[in-house]
């Protein structure tokens, strides 16, 4: 019902609300402006940028609703149908970051993340090793809830897999969230915590094959108003190297390359297209296949078409970083893996989209 109501007449809705200590404090916030992003290419998946006209909601003590000493704002967007009912969808929860603004006449403006931000900060005290932990997902777990405790960790990937975690060691100052990003790279899956607040461990999209969530048109119907494509080849790579070094296994160094060997594909290894590579490393990968498995998996998304299209349409809140949609225009029907997305809090806000091309399909 929310989905086909998009591309209908309705009211947008929107929502914030400040809590501090696991306390609502503030209720229904007055936005002036705001939007949030979700970027798959960030550490911390979601943003938040936020601003309320009133000064007065500019803080003065840490305990205050809208200070950076713990508060969090939680955010939703949603639409009331015709017959007054109305619906939502959870934007995130943001740790307030940096509020700021003019004393006398504001605005006052806000800057948030989602909870990537604590397992940043929270840098390993000691040296750290993934000594004991029977499988990713549980050394994950455990590293996730030194710093927050109470964390919801969800795993999502294909038959909830929790492949057998190498021994690593992190050293004292080492940040907390690279380890389990790289942990969650060794079993060929990534990390980020969604609009729920939760950390969720997901296997990389199929493009090709994957269940595509929201379709985009053209035409009476349709959702698109207008749209305009660029086909940058920054961030497209058609040779992955993954290498491998683990002192606390004594192994020796271990690497492997993947390459783009399809002949029909536009960024063939030495086609056109040239030698472009991308290296990545970790400690967890100690044995050639590990290195090759990893390079291989990178390779997947590496040589996807770094397609930016702006579109002009109504917003789809409930889209998620690295959902895949339809866009049918001029003629065409693609689909596309969800890289980036812009999501206004106001009604005349802009709704962005970056895409990373797929596959065509017959229009």
């Amino acid at each position: 019902m929310f989905l086909q109501t998009l591309s209908t007449s309705h009211v947008m809705l929107s929502r914030v609300d400040a809590y501090y200590a696991g306390q609502l404090v503030a209720s229904d916030l007055p936005i002036a402006d705001g939007a949030v992003t979700v970027d798959r290419g960030s550490k911390t998946r979601r943003s938040l940028s936020l601003s309320i006209a009133d000064p007065k909601w500019l803080p003065w003590k840490a305990t205050d609703p809208l200070a950076a000493y713990g508060q969090q704002l939680v955010v939703s967007r949603g639409i009331r149908f015709s017959n007054g009912a109305e619906e939502w969808v959870p934007l995130g929860t943001f740790r307030i970051n940096e509020p700021s603004g003019d004393v006398h006449f504001g605005p006052v403006s806000i800057t948030g993340t989602t909870a990537e931000s604590s397992i940043i900060d929270d840098k390993f005290q000691a040296p750290v090793t993934t000594r004991g932990y029977t499988g990713c997902v549980d050394a994950i777990t455990a590293l996730i809830r030194q710093t927050l405790p109470d964390s919801v960790i969800v795993n999502q990937t294909a038959g909830a897999r929790n492949p057998a975690c190498a021994v690593a060691t992190w050293d004292a100052g080492a940040d907390r969230w690279d380890a389990v990003s790289k942990i969650a790279l060794a079993m060929q899956a990534e990390i980020y915590v969604d609009a729920q607040n939760r950390f969720v461990i997901r296997d990389l999209p199929d493009i090709v094959n994957g269940a595509v969530v929201w379709d985009i048109a053209e035409g009476e119907g349709g959702n698109l108003i207008s749209s305009a494509r660029s086909m940058p080849r920054t961030a497209v790579f058609n040779g992955v190297v993954a290498s491998g070094e683990n002192t606390a296994s004594g192994s020796a160094p271990v690497s492997g390359i993947a390459v783009d060997n399809n002949p029909s594909s536009p960024t063939r290894w030495g086609g056109p297209f040239g030698k472009v590579t991308k290296t990545i490393s970790s400690a967890l990968w100690v044995s050639s296949a590990d290195c090759l498995a990893a390079a291989g998996y990178a390779l997947f998304d590496a040589i996807a078409p770094n397609v930016q299209t702006s579109l002009s349409s109504l917003p789809n809140p409930a889209l998620e970083g690295n959902d895949i949609i339809r866009l049918s225009h001029v003629g065409r029907k693609e689909r596309y893996l969800v890289q980036s997305l812009t999501i206004p809090l106001t009604a005349d806000g802009a709704f962005s989209l970056n895409l990373r091309g797929g596959k065509d399909e017959v229009a």
